[in-house]
């Protein structure tokens, strides 16, 4: 029922369109195009996401996306090559998560062609998804009535499911230690950087257990080669599925900080801020088990997965929304080999249209 040609010919359409987070008017304005010529009703909020509604029998559905990209995603050129769609390696290709919209302008596209039984659908297509979720963050969520929604945000084989994701705070710190000259009276100096490097030989990072991971991914300090330095800022983060693991990770990596500082007579000031909240559903909540239901009915065995990182469907459910990810088959996200199969797309817009079809109108 999909239609493979012109799902693949949407998904070039719009990865040929240049929208990195926080410059997607051009994308923004071909989904407003798109949308509306598909009998939706359109509108673009103040944070330029797109939200689109066709009306239908029964409870809401959302459907979502995001239509920015990482970079380098400028001047896509991409290839399709044994049924798989690569860019030609200069690029990412930006299947994510360009591949999800595609899906649901196919599924809208053949819903509305062949009259197919419908709830009232909500897509919502969000802005600046990869710089902190901050089109969901923005998003009006109060105007939209689903309570139930499937995000294609996800990548690995089709049927994957995404059911678990962290919280995440953002840990910043700046290190105050003492300018002297580094030739003449070192001695006179305290060392923010060699502050910095005690505190990350001290602090847990990486993978700190199953659920919890921890990181400083930058450091900026220094003002010439023959000062000592006596400023340093580093910016980290820490995620966990467990808040309390969070938390406990959280207070170690201030208390390693401040334990550093002191040690060699200097200050510093950490400030840490929840990026958002981490949620979890069982395989017993209704769009769990109703998607399930769905894949196995086109042939896919689910696989339940628990997620690294963070997603806007984070914000949905801890508004209330009952809110999973759905793979749309896209491998090696963010990278220059980012690849989607056009089959696998395919294949999710079929789950999708099953659990459309399998629902009470």
């Amino acid at each position: 029922m999909i239609n493979e040609t012109g799902l693949l010919e949407t998904f070039l359409d719009l990865v040929r369109i240049d929208s990195p987070s926080g410059e997607e008017a051009a994308i923004a304005q071909e989904l407003e195009k798109r949308l509306s010529d598909l009998g939706l009703t359109v509108e673009l909020d103040a944070m330029n996401n797109v939200v689109a509604k066709l009306p239908g029998q029964g409870a809401p559905l959302m459907l979502a996306a995001h239509m920015d990209t990482v970079m380098p995603g400028l001047g896509v050129k991409p290839i399709v090559k044994d049924g798989i769609v690569y860019s030609d390696g200069t690029t990412i290709l930006g299947a994510d998560d360009k591949s999800g919209i595609a899906v649901i302008l196919e599924l809208l596209q053949t819903i509305v062609e062949r009259e197919l039984p419908h709830p009232p659908l909500e897509v919502v297509i969000t802005v600046r998804e990869e710089t902190g979720l901050e089109g969901a963050k923005g998003l009006d969520k109060d105007r939209l009535q689903a309570k139930m929604g499937i995000s294609l945000d996800c990548g690995h084989s089709p049927g994957t499911i995404v059911v678990s994701a962290p919280s995440h705070n953002f840990v910043s710190a700046v290190i105050h230690g003492k300018a002297a000259h580094a030739g003449s009276e070192p001695e006179q100096g305290i060392n923010a950087i060699a502050v910095a490097a005690q505190a990350l030989v001290d602090m847990p990072l990486g993978r700190i257990d199953a659920e919890t991971t921890a990181n400083i991914g930058l450091i900026k300090g220094g003002t010439a080669r023959n000062v000592v330095p006596d400023h340093v800022e580093l910016t980290g983060e820490a995620r966990s599925r467990q808040l309390a693991k969070l938390e406990a990770q959280t207070a170690r990596m201030v208390n390693v900080l401040e334990e550093a500082a002191q040690r060699y007579g200097a200050t510093v000031d950490v400030n840490v801020t929840r990026a958002y909240d981490g949620y979890t559903l069982t395989e017993a909540a209704p769009v769990v088990s109703r998607l399930m239901s769905a894949c196995r009915a086109v042939g896919v065995e689910p696989a339940l997965v628990p997620s690294g990182g963070g997603s806007d469907v984070n914000i949905y459910n801890v508004h209330g929304m009952q809110v999973v990810n759905l793979s749309t088959g896209v491998y090696q996200p963010h990278s220059t080999e980012e690849h989607v199969a056009v089959a696998d797309m395919v294949t999710c817009a079929e789950i999708v249209l099953k659990f459309i079809g399998n629902l009470s109108y």
